[in-house]
């Protein structure tokens, strides 16, 4: 139905709290460098407009630091759109510090806390390979 794929993946030792705020960050992101993926304003049925969502599913998985790596480097090698999420994040306050802290890291060997890929569909599928839907 869909000729892309978006796929979030968040890591599996993270607090609940974390992965949801991770996985929240990651679809702003998504919607950010997709806009054309968003679907119309809902209108309920006394007329009242409501913002949009997503006109597409993006599929929620787990995996460990070494998988995220994984599914980062093939996302690069294949040109993907990606949006990471470092755990140094966790501890700044703002949009200017996060890319701070993410600039500082080692570009080769990313502290992947989540990462979002989004593309062709076989290409994100080869990404993701290995991993498991979030449960």
């Amino acid at each position: 139905m869909f000729d892309t794929k978006i796929a979030l993946i968040v890591r599996d030792d993270l607090a609940t709290w974390q992965r949801l705020n991770v996985v929240a960050f990651l679809a702003t992101g998504v919607a950010s460098a997709a806009p054309e993926m968003m679907g119309e304003p809902y209108v309920d049925a006394d007329g009242r407009q409501y913002g949009n969502m997503a006109g597409q599913p993006m599929l929620v998985f787990a995996g460990d630091l070494a998988g995220l790596q994984r599914a980062h480097r093939q996302g690069l090698e294949r040109e993907l759109t990606l949006i990471p999420y470092v755990e140094a994040m966790f501890s700044t306050g703002h949009d200017a510090a996060n890319r701070e802290v993410f600039m500082a890291e080692d570009a080769d060997n990313l502290n992947l806390v989540g990462i979002a890929i989004r593309g062709p569909k076989k290409a994100v599928d080869k990404a993701i390979k290995g991993l498991k839907l979030h449960g």
